[in-house]
């Protein structure tokens, strides 16, 4: 196996295992999920996930309308601010965690529309699975599954919803061209990730924890627009939220990691 496919294995099976123990414990308190775990947090996990929901533009209604369980706070954005989700559509949501932000798209889109989830973590989807259940979603489903290589169907998805998740993939290329190969023409991406404002030290980028955190792995916005147009993209679009270095700095406080990276929404279309 080839020095560089070694290292993506690598990334896969670190991320996998922390966001798996991320589903046993019952969440974190941001994108990172080193940054509240239950010993370092006397306010319970739900209750911090509810905060760090609302501090990344999630309304009340919104967050109440989940089942129990599905927000464990692991986002860096509010993919459904962007989306314009409409009745009937089918959506795609990339590393859907517990389900949150799948459920809530599953609203928007009502009962004759249909939701996907896609997720590389086992305990994860099985998570998801039973917030389906306890929810009585019948127009959600779940896939085991990794961004790179989708387990969907050519041209069949409207929209592509995604909170935090691609910057943690080790090929962002690939996510685009399996991203533009399920959508439809004319449909879309609505993302919200984590991007570098400038080059990320070597230090930092080696730093596991970093990593599993939504830091290390992020991508300049001039390399994901690039990447985009190569995967076919058009009507690129990525805004920087400048409100998100407080959020950031919280995740790893003393990192500096608000210095390099920051919240933004990616939006494309598939002509």
């Amino acid at each position: 196996m080839k020095t560089q496919e070694l290292e993506n294995d690598t990334v896969k099976r670190t991320v996998r295992e922390r966001y798996g123990q991320i589903a046993e414990q019952e969440g974190s308190c941001g994108c990172a999920p080193t940054c509240c775990s239950p010993k370092q947090s006397n306010k319970p996990e739900q209750h911090d996930a509810v905060s760090v929901s609302h501090g990344l533009g999630y309304s009340p209604e919104e967050i109440g309308a989940v089942p129990e369980g599905s927000n464990l706070g692991l986002g860096c954005g509010n993919p459904q601010a962007i989306a314009g989700l409409k009745p009937g559509e089918t959506v795609l949501d990339l590393g859907s965690g517990a389900g949150f932000d799948t459920f809530l798209a599953a609203r928007a889109v009502g009962p004759t529309g249909r939701v996907v989830g896609v997720d590389m973590t086992s305990e994860m989807v099985s998570k998801a699975r039973k917030n389906k259940a306890n929810g009585g979603y019948e127009n959600v489903e779940f896939r085991l599954g990794e961004i790179e290589s989708l387990p969907v169907a050519d041209a069949t998805v409207d929209v592509i919803i995604s909170n935090c998740v691609i910057n943690l993939s080790p090929d962002k290329g690939r996510v685009f061209h399996e991203a533009f190969r399920v959508l439809k023409p004319g449909g879309r991406l609505a993302i919200s990730d984590i991007v570098a404002l400038a080059s990320i030290p070597e230090e930092l980028r080696k730093d596991w924890e970093l990593y599993t955190g939504c830091v290390a792995g992020a991508s300049l916005m001039d390399d994901l627009k690039t990447l985009l147009k190569q995967a076919g993209f058009t009507n690129i679009r990525i805004v920087r939220k400048g409100e998100s270095r407080e959020i950031i700095g919280g995740w790893f406080p003393g990192r500096k990691a608000e210095d390099y990276v920051a919240s933004a929404s990616i939006e494309a279309v598939k002509p």
